[in-house]
């Protein structure tokens, strides 16, 4: 061992320090250039100065504010006085007394998770001062009366953007983890975090979109989407995957999945250890999954009547041929449900016509709305001018670009899917975890133009989903009071996307028989909960009062996955035991192998 002083052996090369930073001048340089540049491009297309609509929902919030002036003193005040506790916890610390914390992160929030955060009296000032001044700004704002719901919404979301980019764990200096990676490797974290950053600029289009995984970390039908099966109908919206079975026998009714088309059906079958298209084949049940097509400029007037038509319509049909069998379950995720739930009021409207062959024997919904008048906040990107703005954009192109869509999600959890790349990736200089759920959430898809300013404007922006016979479908006027089929609702507590209180109200539509079931956690993760995981938990209530919170009071939870109580549920649809079905030796032909061609399809 060396007897030099500990300072002697940390003592930064000079030279090696100087060409470091040196190189992170020149990248950083480079990377002005490129931005300078693609707003040069930008600047040359008519694109709105206020894209989000956000400038007047301010001003709006300014001239309010500024009615009471003795509010905003109080809240300044407010401010001061927080602060100044600060002031005197911290220089307790700094004299070696206890001091307890004036604010702490709320539970699951990450970016204070290094232990100098607490530890250390400095980080520990800085963590408390912005968590302080950005309750503050959240509650400031909160409070301003006379403003309309919608722009208070707005408000309230983009400060929290607002506060959310400026966090101390954002910049280098502030962060102790990133400074202490920068000392150690003598800057080389930032020449890597350029060098990323710069990759990601020049890999993105239109759309800036930071790397969350890299490309070749797996494969879908290799690593991905690996549950045996075969493809045995498509058409130019979708193809149909029906799954080798596992057991001898089978339920006699077939199960039919229709996942959103916003995004690839595999996150139902992303592992072996998390797929619940496999459990559910596991379980005796014959199983359909629905793979939509990525759409491109030549589907462009493919409308929701076609979605229809050509989704769960065409694919009950194809069902029964290749089963045998009319009477099929049906599961419905995200839109997918709301896609359902519009086939079933069509079917209802129908069946009087004796135009179904086919008949829907239960119904599943997954954190699906159909009433959408309190649509979280998906409904601040929702408004006319936006509305307007991104069908003009639509037109141009035929459809609307997979990355919007993506960028529009992230921003709902802006720490997880933004931020946390941001820190990862061009401070810390590093690559991105290999993740299977956001290989699957960077994996995006396309919407056909007519088909999602559809979506947008008569369910989003006008609820006519839930207002009877105001939609027309297929030749029908939807009325959802209509469906008689019984439902299985579940929802997700912590559901950024689709509000259980929101998905709750289609409890007091449908007119069948109705199981309600609230799981733990969010969209995702709240839904693909395989039970040998053991996580989370989720509640029920056979009654199904007309308030969602009175709902929960009187709700039981029970730990563990839903999905063994939604078995239970589905049983009582199955019908008999029959000799499994193999894909291909019925009614339909194979086309190809599981995942199909469809499901491969990735944009670039």
């Amino acid at each position: 061992m060396s007897n030099q002083p500990d300072n002697e052996k940390i003592k930064p090369d000079t030279t090696e320090y100087s060409k470091v930073w040196i190189e992170i001048a020149e990248k950083s340089q480079r990377l002005i250039s490129e931005f300078v540049q693609r707003q040069q491009v930008n600047a040359k297309t008519s694109s709105p100065a206020d894209p989000l609509n956000i400038g007047n929902a301010f001003l709006e919030m300014t001239r309010q504010m500024m009615t009471n002036p003795a509010k905003i003193a109080e809240a300044q005040v407010a401010l001061w006085q927080s602060h100044l506790l600060l002031w005197e916890s911290t220089t307790k610390r700094m004299s070696g007394e206890a001091a307890e914390p004036i604010i702490e992160p709320v539970k699951g929030d990450f970016r204070f998770k290094d232990a100098d955060w607490e530890e250390n009296a400095l980080f520990d000032f800085i963590k408390q001062s912005y968590l302080l001044t950005s309750q503050w700004m959240q509650k400031t704002v909160s409070d301003v009366e006379g403003l309309d719901d919608k722009t208070a919404q707005k408000v309230d979301f983009y400060t929290r953007q607002f506060a959310d980019a400026l966090a101390p764990s954002n910049f280098v200096v502030t962060n102790p983890k990133v400074l202490r990676e920068t000392i150690e490797t003598g800057g080389r974290n930032l020449v890597n975090g350029l060098d990323n950053l710069l990759q990601d600029l020049e890999n993105s289009k239109d759309q800036f979109r930071i790397k969350m995984v890299e490309e070749d970390a797996f494969e879908v039908g290799v690593d991905l989407a690996i549950t045996p099966g075969k493809v045995v109908y498509q058409n130019d919206l979708l193809q149909l995957i029906q799954y080798e079975p596992t057991t001898e026998k089978v339920f006699k009714t077939p199960l039919l999945i229709i996942p959103p088309w916003i995004n690839k059906y595999y996150i139902l079958d992303l592992r072996e250890k998390n797929s619940f298209i496999k459990w559910a084949v596991a379980q005796g049940l014959t199983v359909f999954v629905v793979s939509w097509v990525n759409p491109d400029e030549k589907l462009a007037d493919k409308s929701f009547d076609d979605y229809m038509r050509d989704g769960p319509l065409d694919c009950l049909a194809a069902v029964e041929k290749a089963t045998g069998e009319g009477d099929i379950n049906v599961v419905g995720y995200c839109l997918g449900g709301t896609l359902l739930a519009a086939t079933l009021a069509h079917m209802a409207r129908s069946k009087k016509k004796k135009k179904n062959k086919q008949t829907v024997k239960s119904a599943t919904f997954l954190a699906t709305m159909v009433d959408f008048e309190q649509a979280g906040e998906l409904g601040v990107f929702i408004d006319e001018e936006q509305l307007t703005q991104l069908e003009a954009k639509m037109n141009k192109r035929g459809y609307l670009e997979g990355g919007e869509m993506a960028a529009t999600f992230n921003m709902l959890r802006a720490n997880d899917l933004i931020w946390s790349f941001v820190v990862n990736n061009y401070l810390m200089g590093k690559a991105p975890f290999p993740f299977d759920l956001l290989y699957w959430n960077s994996d995006s898809t396309r919407m056909p133009a007519a088909m999602h300013s559809y979506y947008l404007r008569n369910m989003y922006l006008e609820n006519k989903l839930v207002q009877p016979d105001e939609l027309e479908l297929c030749g029908t006027p939807i009325d959802l009071t209509r469906i008689e089929t019984p439902a299985f609702i579940l929802s997700t507590r912590d559901d950024h996307i689709a509000p259980w209180k929101s998905t709750y109200a289609a409890t007091q539509l449908y007119k069948g028989p109705v199981k309600f079931c609230l799981a733990a956690s969010g969209h995702i993760a709240g839904v693909v909960n395989h039970p040998a995981a053991e996580k989370y938990s989720y509640w029920t209530n056979p009654k199904k009062p007309e308030i969602p919170e009175n709902w929960l009071e009187g709700a039981v939870e029970h730990s563990g996955s839903w999905w063994p109580e939604w078995e239970k549920w589905l049983k009582k649809f199955g019908g008999d035991k029959v000799d499994a079905r193999i894909p291909g030796d019925y009614g339909l032909e194979v086309i190809e192998p599981a995942p199909g061609s469809f499901a491969l399809v990735r944009l670039r």
